[in-house]
């Protein structure tokens, strides 16, 4: 019998988180937010959505349950003088005295000195307990790794998109060789579902089961690479489908070898897509577990 997946550190930076995250940007309610944790999930994203409901929800646990959650933020500043403000608006909207994690977000390239000097003195005053780096260029992610500011990363992930094992979990192994305590930078994971298409039955294979978006979390999550992945669910339905994740556990190898087959064949259908279902994959829809964190345009 698969064992579930358990509550573990988030990398060197000592935090003990679930296994997945919730994002706030797609509409789940305070409540849910809150039986959430009762269920286990203890990693919260205010994103770059930061819904009201949300964030009265992740208030009412920061009040009870400070030390047990995990509050990750996110930055898109460019103006190293914008983000004490950005920060000091999340503190107040949630109020807490601090973040578990300031996210750096969106970069693609190496982040300038002037940002992470920023993000250090943010560390430093204890608004920010660590700083993790998030972008989608891949080759990225080893200076990213190389700043001792860094202490975990936030990387896209899911079987039709599986190059952060060739690109940047060789880095993390390689900062761990380096670091006094010999463990892994954290490692957040996002688009699980790839925006939906893996869910999408007109994209899959004909010959193979369709995944549940709880086989998209397990696939992020068996890696032994990754510490959290992230779900965007809207209601208590697709609430309920991310947290079956952390029961049914990692997946096996005839598990990974079916996803992966999945995956290949969704990338495949999508590289050349028809007029019309071009159409339909660009046109906002309602899927299970549909979660795109990072792709989201900037709002601090």
């Amino acid at each position: 019998m698969t064992s579930a997946f358990l509550p573990r550190f988030l990398g060197r930076s000592g935090i003990l988180v679930s296994p997945i995250g919730l994002g706030s940007s797609y509409g789940l309610s305070g409540r849910d937010v809150e039986r959430a944790f009762d269920r286990g999930v203890s990693f919260f994203l205010w994103g770059a959505r930061r819904r009201a409901s949300f964030g009265a929800g992740l208030r009412q646990l920061a009040k009870g349950h400070r030390e047990d959650v995990a509050i990750a933020i996110q930055t898109y500043t460019r103006v190293a003088s914008l983000m004490d403000w950005s920060v000091d608006r999340a503190l107040r909207s949630l109020e807490t005295d601090y973040v578990d994690l300031l996210t750096l977000s969106y970069w693609n390239g190496p982040i300038p000195e002037r940002i992470l000097d920023a993000a250090l003195r943010l560390r430093e005053s204890g608004k920010v307990r660590n700083i993790m780096a998030s972008g989608h260029h891949r080759p990225s992610f080893a200076r990213f790794l190389g700043a001792t500011a860094v202490d975990s990363i936030m990387v896209r992930y899911n079987a039709a998109h599986p190059g952060a094992e060739r690109d940047v979990w060789p880095f993390v192994e390689r900062a761990a060789n380096t670091d006094p305590s010999g463990r892994r930078p954290g490692v957040v994971t996002f688009t699980a579902t790839r925006w939906g298409t893996l869910l999408d039955r007109r994209l899959l294979p004909p010959n193979e089961p369709a995944p549940r978006a709880s086989d998209c979390y397990r696939f992020a999550l068996t890696s032994p690479f990754v510490n959290v992945t992230l779900a965007g669910p809207k209601d208590a339905r697709e609430l309920d489908e991310a947290i079956a994740t952390i029961e049914r556990g990692p997946m096996n190898a005839e598990e990974l070898a079916w996803m992966r087959r999945v995956g290949a064949h969704v990338r495949e259908a999508t590289a050349k897509p028809r007029v019309g279902l071009l159409t339909s994959l660009i046109r906002p829809r309602k899927l299970s577990g549909s979660s795109s964190l990072a792709g989201l345009p900037p709002t601090s």
